[in-house]
């Protein structure tokens, strides 16, 4: 059931993309929203992907727990395992597909979006930009201390020429979201603990946090808010036994229209 409404997603998301590319006379401002809806819509199906990805996962250590125990259901769960992973390759070349042609198109002015590529340049052991998204992706592994939402003397002086960049007439007529994300390591330490009582109050602390370097250098308060994904919003999968996966510590910077 999930395949097959995978593959119905897949198939409004590709007529959509046509859609989007009939509609190459439109101006800049209704483009601009087509690629940030097609944008989201490749999120989503990303998210639907490692879903099915974790199913793989899952059948992959039920077929090498049967084959050590001579179990009748290796043949079958074998042959799931092949169908499974023939729709996943299909899918993935599509997303591809789809992203390839978003490539060079970006939702932001192209001054400010390349300040923010020469930034990310500049500061590529931290930092990530995605221009079809408008998107700074910081690495939470850097940007804090461990444990923490204390943002470190050298990731603040990053976030301050971020802030740089923010302040700009380019960018004044923009707003900001900072989305705090985990992996699905539990917490521990107690004195984590009473100060973030789960991964979605770190990640929610966090944001907050670098909100507050931001006001601290001058980027109107009224123009950013925050949000805490906590460990639900992973882009790539965790290792077993709550062992985590760094790429999913991270703080998420989204640029977007004034009042969207």
């Amino acid at each position: 059931m999930r395949s097959l409404k995978l593959s119905s997603i897949l198939v409004v998301l590709a007529l959509s993309t046509g859609m989007t590319l009939i509609g190459g006379c439109a101006g800049s401002g209704d483009l601009r929203l087509q690629n940030d809806m097609q944008a989201k819509r490749i999120d989503q199906l990303t998210s639907e992907l490692e879903a099915c990805r974790l199913e793989l996962d899952r059948l992959r250590r039920q077929l090498s727990a049967s084959e050590q125990t001579g179990g009748v259901e290796v043949d079958a769960l074998r042959q799931k395992i092949a169908a499974l992973e023939e729709d996943l390759a299909r899918k993935e070349e599509l997303i591809k597909s789809m992203q390839d042609r978003l490539m060079g198109t970006s939702p932001l002015p192209v001054e400010l979006n390349t300040a923010l590529e020469d930034f990310a340049a500049q500061n590529k052991d931290m930092v990530e930009y995605d221009s079809s998204r408008g998107l700074v992706k910081f690495k939470s592994d850097l940007l804090f201390e461990l444990g923490s939402d204390k943002v470190t003397a050298n990731a603040a002086e990053t976030v301050r020429t971020l802030c740089g960049i923010l302040n700009t007439s380019e960018a004044k007529e923009f707003d900001i979201i900072v989305a705090g994300h985990t992996d699905d390591i539990p917490i521990r330490r107690p004195d984590t603990l009473a100060a973030h009582p789960t991964n979605r109050h770190l990640s929610s602390h966090r944001a907050i946090a670098v909100v507050r370097v931001l006001e601290g250098c001058g980027l109107e308060g009224k123009r950013m808010s925050t949000r805490g994904f906590g460990e639900f919003r992973p882009v790539a999968p965790n290792a077993p036994g709550n062992k985590g996966n760094a790429k999913n510590r991270r703080v998420d910077i989204y640029i977007i229209p004034s009042g969207s």
